[in-house]
């Protein structure tokens, strides 16, 4: 089965193929409901537009002539349906009034609610309601571009803009939702009598023209100036924000009678046509909730569905001992894996064989028992231990050791000196967008730079944990401020961390390198990556064959990716619970089996 969304799955389901327009439907249904759930803030209508959106979507299936444009296409009809309902039908004209919207219980209450969301992730959720609507409709895209799951081309085809006039008005947007968190804000706290007197006759209800007023308030008193500090870039808090997942209404139990209609020999269409508006889209729903069946074909039997899993771009371990954060997003995947995944089963007892190197293929490690042997076996090219020098990890022969000057702290003669001994190449700052590593600011990265071009190596940009593809973003000024100052800047390090276990996982990482490397046309180095979801606030790890499909997959990806001059798994060790390959004494797990396969 091919990973929905593609072109090959899309023509697949023009054709009719078995399974495959279920498929496209659980794939794309979370997405869907996410845009049009911002865009409408969470209307009691935002059920019937989505339905509505998808209904659409299938019916016009067959005409589609680019099914590369799948996505878009989507999007667009999307956004026409939130128009039409801001435009056209009274909501719920004959509702009862409990039925209408309450900004307590909204989209962005029902994010907060369901995502555990605290600090200034909640502040930038509840911000939403401040807004107008087209710049809902707007941050509702640009939202699912900040997590990965669409691209800016698609966010502009979507609202029919061109990517300039998209760029601008997505300045606008975040200007917007910038004020509006500072209302937050100021709201949440102590009100001065000044306060008091701005916000008489508000009847409670956020809006544009209040949002104003309260923010020119806070520019204006010194005590709710403080509203304005310590603002976290939009950009990053967005990308640590999961998918709203689908409501607690979408069960088994709702959708027994749209299984009942399948079971009686109707087609798809036939049981979308039969599914009670609400709950939402029930045939669809009952391929995306854990536990439910497929609706498949008459004539085939259904199949368990996969439980919803999380997707994203980028976390961030990265010391000498590694921690862990994450930049997480979601989506949800099938039940089938693509054809290109392999599934290994590990062998009784480990066969230790000489392997064919591949000069990309690298591994990030720390000293364990077994260090060299398991880089000998793994078959790579490289490594590195985020470090000046290879210190208690002897390298066996063939296998380059790269050095890294880690953050501010480690810019030091001896540091500098010492790398110089380690070869040719020099990794930049680790995550200096992240407090908890490197913690630097552009200038700062900026200023310490020519002490690192000094050692004449060819060298790799700092390692950002997120955003590398985002105009503004960290990596973005920082290479705009190396040209401005005549810099050098020879390729692009990278981090990547996906929280979806499934087997759109590879394609949400390439679609990620595909952008870092369109903006900046540099080689690109992906010095950490592998599979971590730290959405629901712990951290949580695939199963042994998730990550081994993974690692044989991506790696395989990585390989045939011209761009991508080298990359590194996080991490070799498996001597503590994780994603390593190795476990002590030098013994491959199933997913140093699939890492060790691949070669160049």
């Amino acid at each position: 089965m091919r990973t929905p969304g593609d072109a090959a799955a899309v023509t697949a389901a023009q054709r009719g193929e078995p399974g495959a327009l279920d498929a496209l439907v659980a794939a794309y249904l979370p997405l869907v409901y996410n845009v049009v759930g911002h865009a409408l803030s969470g209307h009691p209508d935002t059920d019937d537009v989505v339905q509505e959106t998808m209904l659409r979507a299938l019916n016009g299936l067959a005409g589609l002539r680019r099914p590369e444009a799948f996505r878009s296409w989507l999007l667009a009809i999307a956004m026409n349906q939130v128009r039409d309902h801001h435009r056209g039908r009274p909501p719920l004209a004959d509702a009862e009034p409990a039925d209408l919207a309450d900004p307590g219980a909204d989209f962005a209450d029902l994010a907060i609610t369901r995502l555990r969301l605290t600090g200034q992730r909640r502040e930038v959720v509840a911000a939403t309601r401040w807004i107008g609507d087209d710049e809902r409709e707007l941050l509702s895209l640009w939202w699912m571009e900040q997590v990965g799951r669409i691209t800016r081309a698609e966010l502009a085809e979507a609202l029919d803009l061109t990517p300039q006039h998209a760029a601008v008005r997505v300045q606008r947007m975040k200007a917007q939702l910038e004020g509006a968190r500072v209302v937050v804000r100021v709201l949440a706290g102590p009100r001065c009598g000044d306060l008091a007197a701005v916000l008489a006759g508000w009847d409670g209800r956020p809006g544009a023209l209040w949002r104003k007023r309260i923010v020119r308030h806070a520019r204006e008193c010194a005590r709710c100036v403080r509203g304005f500090d310590d603002l976290a870039a939009v950009d990053g808090l967005l990308t640590r924000i999961p998918l709203v997942p689908l409501p607690a209404g979408f069960d088994l139990a709702s959708a027994e009678p749209v299984v009942a209609v399948a079971e009686k020999g109707f087609g798809v269409r036939e049981v979308w046509a039969h599914a009670a508006t609400k709950p939402l889209v029930a045939a669809a729903v009952v391929a995306a909730v854990a536990g439910a069946v497929v609706l498949l074909p008459v004539g085939r039997a259904p199949v368990p569905a996969a439980a919803p899993v999380t997707v994203t771009t980028t976390r961030a371990p990265s010391t000498a001992v590694p921690t862990s954060t994450t930049v997480p997003t979601t989506t949800t995947t099938t039940t089938t894996a693509p054809a290109t995944v392999p599934v290994t089963t590990p062998p009784a007892a480990p066969v230790f064989q000489p392997v064919a190197k591949s000069l990309k293929k690298g591994v990030a490690t720390w000293h364990f028992d077994g260090v060299t042997q398991a880089l000998s076996d793994v078959g790579a090219g490289w490594f590195y231990n985020w470090a000046t020098t290879p210190q208690d990890v002897r390298p066996p022969a063939g296998v380059e050791y790269v050095p890294m000057i880690w953050g501010a702290k480690t810019v030091t003669p001896e540091n500098l000196a010492a790398v110089r001994g380690q070869g040719t190449t020099l990794l930049g700052f680790n995550e200096p967008d992240l407090a908890e590593q490197s913690n630097m600011s552009v200038e700062q990265a900026l200023d310490l730079w020519p002490r690192l071009q000094a050692t004449g190596m060819r060298l790799g940009s700092p390692a950002v944990a997120h955003s590398g593809d985002q105009a503004g973003g960290w990596l973005d000024r920082f290479l705009a401020g190396a040209r401005e100052r005549g810099l050098r800047v020879d390729f692009i390090a990278l981090h990547w961390y996906g929280s979806d276990f499934g087997p759109a996982a590879v394609g949400h990482l390439k679609s990620y390198l595909d952008a870092v490397h369109a903006r900046y046309g540099l080689p690109i180095w992906l010095t950490e990556f592998s599979l971590i979801d730290f959405s629901g606030g712990g951290v949580r790890y695939p199963n042994a064959q998730e990550l081994a499909d993974f690692a044989g997959a991506s790696s395989r990806m990585l390989e045939g990716l011209a761009h991508v001059e080298r990359y590194a798994w996080f991490a070799l060790p498996a001597d503590k619970p994780g994603t390593g390959l190795y476990l002590p004494g030098g013994t491959p797990n199933r997913a140093g089996e699939a890492y060790r396969a691949t070669t160049g």
